[in-house]
């Protein structure tokens, strides 16, 4: 039985590498250890309904600020991810089968937290015909069920192994926000993302858009792992070419010495400089700090991009 506690049992495909040092972080992205009653509370429900979480499993930094808020990004199918991206701390390998009763647990868990707005997200399941789509579905139907009132944003893989019709059918459950993170710029893509195709990524956001154009779409990209200002800048313009709604850029921090290495620790001033550009380029909502990941103050975000998009539409 593996024991995804041990580095090199959680990433087998990494531990023939060699370590990278992990330079020390800079004082803009430290942040507190987790703890407090608001914290035990959302861990406490978490634990009951046997739910993964993507806060934990992949080691954000944010995960005491938000689950003292009762927020917690909820990760579907499993804990093992088929694919072996070197930035990510998800475990890889051979998941376990679909769990039937997960789309109930996860909505029990959502109600008795009293969301507003929630995020699931998944890991990738290439071993999966339809790589979890039907399940995706399954689960935003029974959020809605139990919790009528609470938006649901969904950050999905990327289902390059299966039929096209696969987004249509998490599409048609009617999620609030579609996420699909490109990470980062294309150039960077047989190191960093190596499993993925970029304009694969970026397609699927797009035809989301052509599927139910009511629909907000998102998408992020981290820096720091050895991109240059040019191609974040071209990334964007490709992503409102596909017509994605909201970007979010953050830090890239090394989950381990076998992971990709940081190539530099950006600084706040350049991610001012990369939201300016951003909104220059027509997003209704940019989220660029070093801290930023994809489900950070999501519910808050939400609300900000029905006002954007409200306010283009009077003016339009």
């Amino acid at each position: 039985m593996r024991d995804l506690n041990i580095p090199a049992e959680r990433h087998p495909e990494k531990a023939h590498r060699p370590d990278n040092a992990q330079p020390k972080k800079p004082s803009w992205i430290r942040v507190k250890a987790p703890g407090g009653k608001g914290y035990a509370d959302t861990q406490k429900i978490m634990r009951e309904h046997g739910l993964v979480t993507v806060c934990e499993e992949a080691g954000c930094p944010n995960v005491g600020e938000c689950w003292s808020q009762g927020h917690a990004t909820m990760m579907i199918m499993g804990e093992i991810c088929t694919r072996g991206c070197t930035f990510c701390n998800i475990a890889t390998g051979r998941p376990d089968t679909l769990d039937a009763f997960e789309p109930g647990k996860v909505a029990d868990a959502v109600q008795k937290l009293g969301l507003n707005h929630v995020v699931i997200t998944s890991v990738d399941r290439d071993d999966l015909t339809d790589g979890g789509a039907e399940h995706f579905a399954q689960t935003i139907r029974a959020i809605r069920h139990r919790s009528p009132g609470t938006t649901i944003e969904i950050l999905t893989p990327d289902f390059l192994k299966c039929a096209p019709s696969v987004l249509e059918t998490v599409v048609a459950a009617k999620p609030d926000v579609f996420n699909h993170n490109l990470e980062t710029v294309p150039g960077l893509y047989p190191e960093v993302r190596p499993g993925a195709r970029y304009f694969h990524s970026l397609r699927l956001l797009q035809r989301v858009k052509e599927l139910d154009p009511a629909m907000f779409t998102k998408s992020g990209i981290m820096v720091g792992l050895g991109e240059d200002r040019q191609a974040v800048l071209q990334v964007m313009d490709d992503m409102r070419a596909a017509d994605i709604d909201f970007l979010t850029i953050g830090q890239y921090l090394q989950p381990t010495p076998k992971h990709h290495a940081v190539d530099r620790f950006v600084h706040p001033d350049e991610f001012a400089a990369y939201e300016k550009s951003a909104y220059g380029k027509g997003f209704l909502m940019v989220s660029a700090t070093p801290l930023t990941r994809s489900s950070y103050h999501a519910g808050d975000d939400f609300a900000r991009l029905q006002t954007a998009r409200n306010a283009k539409l009077n003016r339009a």
